[in-house]
């Protein structure tokens, strides 16, 4: 190469190479002096819940299992989920947003890497010798040109990978949410279908207290005419049988919304309700914890999961801002042939290349770039406030399930002692009765209360099987989503030191 030709591209290079430390130089005019981010994720073993959950039974290894809901023993229970978790429009709608968040991702991965398009067109010009004399004004000249676009911005300063990993991180995050909606269903579902149990109970219990003031009616009509009573026994009678028949009426009210409530998260029509048969749960088993609570639980729960992954999202977006205040390179080429005649489009002269670098700095952007990243600054802070809002609506969740359900132990303790005395009342008073000793009267008395208790544990077990199902959707209900490693986030001053996410290079598909 001639020597000439040679210190030609030195110059050329040594040019660039000063234009570059000019840039840098004045850089310096878009600061990010004073702008920092300022939540603190907070100390989950710092959360004192020992004293709360002190009469809690601990196990190595008690979170729910995955299908939690077949500990309640009701097969029927278990398909009414199982259909439900097959395509329920609430999860159709889950697992859209996750896709869209994984797509948002791909597109921030695919603006870190070159582009190569190819391009072919025609074009020409007619000048007026109005505007130009000849040989240039009143002829048509046109050109016709075949060539690739090549385009590549390098990521000098991690901005273009900063963004790619904030969109990775809401991509977890969207896709923790979709298992986050499977629980909340598989949860309500439950709870209406306990609902459905209870209304059950409570018409059997108001259609036998409904025979028991029947017969207490029929008794003190004959008494009236015997002339052994007055109408007071028989309008207290009648009002009773009233108050049963409304009790009945408001169960099986209660029966068709639960059913209608269950059909609807099924996803299906209220006709689908009228299918579902009289539940047959179990008794709700004691309530355990397991021995890392409550550490152990942010891995467990899909909310503070996605919580965390949007923390380590907003974190990565400080760093793409912190990226905009520095100089940027855009490298472009264009390479083919061009002619003005379609015949010589082919020729070895019509070779045509053209390219090169192009820098952009900011200098002064009327405060742009630091709105910018202030508005990242209080993302991440955001983000930080909902997480630890997360972790402490979690842990009280949890603190609330065993709590309820050690008192409803207690209380169904208690009940059932009361109804163990109801009942030999009753069967004391039934045998006084056979033996002569006593009336019928006697009987229908005694056994009122026996009824009114078995209406108390109705709502008591109730509550207990919801406080379960509480516990176990508190717990996480089985699931064991990806959290992201734990980060600090990067100092004000260095926008070259950011979070890094998990080894993971790609988004996992939509549970």
């Amino acid at each position: 190469m001639p020597r000439a030709t040679t210190g030609g591209y030195r110059r050329r290079a040594s040019t660039v190479l000063a234009a570059i430390a000019v840039g840098l130089i004045l850089a310096g005019c878009a600061s990010t002096g004073g702008l920092a981010p300022e939540g603190q994720l907070l100390d989950v073993d710092g959360l004192a819940s020992r004293h709360s959950l002190d009469k809690a039974s601990f196990s190595d290894a008690d979170f729910p299992p995955q299908a939690w809901w077949r500990t309640l023993g009701d097969p029927q229970l278990d398909a009414l989920i199982d259909e439900a978790l097959a395509g329920a429009p609430s999860l159709d709608a889950a697992d859209a947003r996750a896709r869209q968040a994984v797509a948002q991702a791909g597109l921030a991965d695919a603006a870190r890497k070159p582009t190569v398009g190819a391009t072919a067109q025609y074009s020409g010009v007619l000048i007026p010798e109005s505007v130009a004399p000849e040989p240039i004004g009143g002829e048509y000249r046109g050109v016709g040109l075949i060539g690739l676009n090549l385009a590549f911005s390098p990521d000098l300063w991690g901005g273009h990978r900063a963004r790619w990993q904030a969109a990775l991180g809401q991509a977890r995050a969207a896709e923790v949410d979709a298992q986050a909606a499977r629980l909340a269903l598989s949860s309500n579902i439950a709870g209406a279908y306990v609902a459905l149990a209870q209304a059950h109970d409570a018409e059997a219990v108001a259609i036998a207290e409904r025979q028991r003031a029947s017969r207490w009616l029929d008794l003190g009509q004959q008494r009236v005419k015997a002339g052994l009573d007055n109408q007071m026994q028989i309008r207290a009678a009648q009002s009773t049988v009233a108050a049963a028949e409304l009790q009945a009426q408001a169960a099986r009210q209660q029966i068709e919304s639960a059913r209608n409530a269950i059909a609807a998260l099924l996803g299906k029509g209220p006709d689908r309700g009228l299918e579902i048969a009289r539940p047959a749960l179990s008794s709700a088993a004691s309530p355990t914890l397991p021995s890392m609570l409550p550490s152990e639980l942010l891995g467990h729960r899909p909310d503070v999961v996605a919580a965390r992954w949007r923390v380590e999202a907003a974190s990565q977006g400080i760093k793409a801002s912190k990226a905009e205040f520095y100089p940027s390179i855009n490298l472009s080429a264009l390479v083919g042939i061009a002619a003005g005649n379609l015949g010589d489009l082919f020729s070895r002269d019509a070779a045509l290349a053209q390219g090169g670098p192009a820098i952009s700095l900011p200098i002064f952007d009327g405060g742009r770039l630091r709105n910018q990243l202030a508005r990242s600054d209080a993302a991440y802070d955001l983000a930080v406030a909902d997480y630890n809002q997360s972790v402490v609506a979690a842990l009280r969740e949890v603190t609330d399930a065993v709590q309820s359900a050690r008192s409803l132990d207690a209380q169904i303790a208690s009940a059932d002692r009361a109804r163990d005395a109801a009942a030999a009342a009753h069967q004391l008073a039934t045998t006084r009765y056979r033996a002569g000793l006593g009336t019928q009267l006697d009987v229908l008395v005694a056994q009122r209360p026996l009824l009114q208790l078995e209406q108390q544990r109705t709502v008591l077990r109730a509550q207990r099987l919801l406080a379960a199902i509480d516990l176990d959707r508190a717990l996480g209900g089985g699931l064991q989503p990806v959290a992201p490693a734990a980060v600090d986030v990067p100092p004000a001053s260095d926008a070259n030191t950011a979070q890094r996410t998990p080894a993971q290079a790609q988004p996992a598909a939509p549970l």
